[in-house]
């Protein structure tokens, strides 16, 4: 009697079991690797942020100690200059019900102011106008507002660098019949130059405050670690307003001479030094 062929299929199995086997094997080896690489990244990660955080610790390992081994020392520096150039302004209003009457009126009085001034020596340069044009109204009780006619406003804001001519400017109001004289004002033309001139006095100040400090301490200062500076008081010499009766439209004269005063800049100075001993 012939014997079954089940040995071929018990073979079939087996070889199926073992290569069942030897995939899961695979499989497992294969997820044991990419476990194995992932706690290496976080590694790689951790390790980074650890080297990073002691760097930036040890960039600043004694800086604090730094910073407070530090004096303030303050400086003051104030100097005084002569006024050189003087600032006023002259204008000229006028009303009419037809604005080119009104503008026509207005140009013929400024056009002589201006051409004076130009004879004077009185630059382009120094010269601001100011020209305005709007409706003047009447408020009365029983009609209420009443266009009145157009206004007309112009005005020249002059710099006088010549002191001496001061006075003959002045006079052009009256001469021309202006109806503003808006003050008269003195000032330093270069404020920067007394403004650098106080600082170095204030920095003078502070070095030697802060060389005399070192002495009287028994210690030696390194470098600045910090500069600051501020303006204080500007005490430009304001003349009076000049109101001549301009107000009203007066003839007015304008005083033989004016004083020009002078500016005081003074200039404040604070520098911390670094202690070294």
């Amino acid at each position: 009697m012939a014997l079954p062929t089940g040995g071929s299929k018990l073979e079939q199995m087996i070889k199926g079991n073992v290569g069942a086997e030897h995939a899961g094997h695979h499989f497992g080896k294969k997820l044991t690797m990419t476990l194995v690489g992932i706690l290496l990244a976080y590694l790689v990660v951790y390790v980074g942020t650890l080297i990073h955080k002691n760097m930036k610790e040890y960039q600043f390992i004694g800086r604090a100690d730094r910073m407070e081994r530090t004096v303030a020392i303050n400086g003051f520096g104030k100097v005084s200059g002569k006024n050189d150039i003087a600032v006023t302004t002259i204008g000229f209003s006028n009303t009419d019900k037809d604005v080119s009457k009104a503008q026509a009126d207005n140009k013929k009085v400024m056009d002589q102011i201006y051409m004076d001034l130009k004879a004077m020596g009185i630059e382009e340069k120094d010269l601001q106008g100011n020209y305005n044009i709007y409706p003047d109204y009447n408020y009365t009780q029983d009609k209420g507002q009443e266009l009145k006619g157009y206004r007309v406003s112009n005005s020249l804001t002059i710099k006088i660098r010549d002191l001496s001519k001061v006075s003959g400017v002045l006079s052009l109001a009256g001469k021309h019949g202006a109806t503003e004289v808006n003050g008269l004002s003195f000032t330093v033309d270069e404020p920067e130059n007394l403004k650098a001139q106080a600082r170095e006095k204030a920095l003078s100040d502070a070095q030697a405050k802060a060389a005399s400090l070192a002495q009287k301490l028994g210690v030696r200062l390194g470098s600045i670690i910090n500069y600051n500076e501020y303006e204080g008081p500007d005490y430009s010499y304001q003349a009076k307003n000049l109101d001549y009766a301009m107000g009203m439209g007066g003839a007015g004269s304008a005083p033989a001479a004016v004083p020009g005063g002078s500016m005081d800049m003074s200039m404040n100075v604070n520098i911390i030094y670094e202690i070294l001993q």
